[in-house]
């Protein structure tokens, strides 16, 4: 699955369109998910650690390697103020 995500940068999340639907259906993923993004968030305040998330727009798959400052209910903050909606992220790893 990993493989079938194209790499960008992060500057370019600003530019991208994301649908309202939600991109993962089994809710164990969807619990998952959210541990995985705390577990970043403290990575990225405490250690300032770089970690991968693969999520989907409009077009197709992505990743992006980046630091994690911050998770609302319902986005993923990064530097910049960039932020990806958690309802479009697939999976994030270190």
């Amino acid at each position: 699955m990993i493989n079938s995500f194209e790499k960008i940068e992060k500057e370019a999340i600003e530019n991208l369109k994301f649908p309202h639907n939600e991109v993962l259906s089994d809710k164990d993923l969807i619990k998952e998910r959210s541990s995985e993004l705390n577990r970043a968030l403290a990575l990225g305040n405490l250690e300032h650690t770089k970690i991968k998330i693969y999520f989907e727009d409009d077009q197709a798959r992505k990743q992006v390697e980046t630091t994690v400052w911050g998770v609302t209910d319902k986005r993923v903050i990064l530097k910049q103020g960039v932020v990806i909606p958690i309802h479009r992220v697939h999976k994030i790893s270190l």
